[in-house]
């Protein structure tokens, strides 16, 4: 198996654009699954991305009482920044920007960062709505956090490195996902949760009138939610160096199994999102504690018992 190799600023110069093609891609299907469920034509899914970006580029600003306006600009800017920023230890293939020898704790504070961004956009504002949807989140991030890394430890242990690299090259024989079922599935309901989408978007829920996004509005709202978007392409990316042996794969070349296998996690993560209800923060909080770290913890075990035996 080939080694990953860091692309330097070549990569940093490309990968927005190759998150963003993704994310676009996501959109649309997400518009062609909404357009299918309201029994719409699904032709005209696909220009749905195109009317919204439109829109909101020549909406007007929106502005609140009182708001603090540098960190409710900046609000999407640092949470397209930190997804962005995540990904940059993913490897494409056997290429990624920066092959960190701490890969997956570089990975788990950008989302971190993510956060601080969703909060500031929610209490910056200066709006009652905003403000519940900012407590929401931080609520969420404290249920889903714990399993989250609990997950990651699991896929350290195997690989007995924090390096992506290492934990791709220790799937030669046999990919995670295989014998780390529970931790990939938590992993990717904490990708949703982190970019707070399908169940667990209560954080821009109807019933707080968008919550964190409430009042932002125009191309701030617009950065905001390609920030949200492309955090779940740089979650579900992810998943594919940690559990499904990176870009390893017959025929093809690498850089190609990556991407047909991030499109098929981030498929199936949109898919998902448009199945299931939105779960209650409460709900989520009582499964999380009660359900997804035991049986994270269990997962680390099963894999420390493994690696010593």
């Amino acid at each position: 198996m080939a080694e990953v190799v860091a692309t330097g600023w070549v990569g940093a110069l490309l990968l927005p654009a190759v998150l963003l093609a993704f994310a676009l891609a996501a959109v649309t299907f997400d518009a062609v699954l909404a357009a299918r469920a309201a029994g719409a034509p699904l032709a005209d899914s696909a220009r749905v991305p195109v009317r919204a970006v439109a829109g909101l580029l020549v909406q007007q600003r929106r502005r609140t009482l009182a708001a603090d306006d540098l960190l409710w600009r900046l609000a999407g800017v640092v949470l397209l920044a930190a997804a962005v920023m995540a990904a940059l230890v993913t490897p494409l293939g056997w290429h990624a920007v920066a092959d960190l020898s701490v890969g997956i704790v570089w990975f788990n504070a950008m989302e971190i960062v993510a956060w601080a961004a969703v909060w500031l956009a929610g209490w910056s504002a200066n709006s009652a709505f905003g403000l519940v949807g900012g407590y929401r989140f931080i609520a969420q991030g404290v249920a889903y956090e714990l399993p989250h890394m609990f997950a990651l430890t699991a896929v350290a242990v195997g690989a007995g490195s924090l390096r992506v690299a290492d934990i791709v090259a220790a799937q030669q024989d046999l990919w995670f996902v295989v014998w780390m079922p529970l931790a990939f599935v938590v992993f990717l309901l904490s990708v949703l949760a982190m970019a707070f989408w399908g169940p667990f978007d209560q954080p821009v829920a109807r019933d707080v009138a968008g919550g964190a996004v409430a009042e932002l509005s125009g191309v701030d709202r617009l950065v905001f939610l390609t920030g949200r978007w492309v955090l779940l392409v740089s979650g579900a990316a992810m998943a594919v160096p940690l559990f499904l042996g990176g870009g390893a794969g017959p025929v093809l070349p690498a850089w190609l199994w990556s991407v047909l296998k991030t499109a098929a996690v981030l498929a199936a993560l949109v898919w998902v999102s448009r199945r299931l209800p939105t779960i209650r923060m409460e709900r989520f909080t009582e499964i999380s504690w009660m359900v997804l770290i035991p049986a994270t913890l269990l997962q680390a075990l099963f894999v420390s018992l493994v690696v010593i035996g």
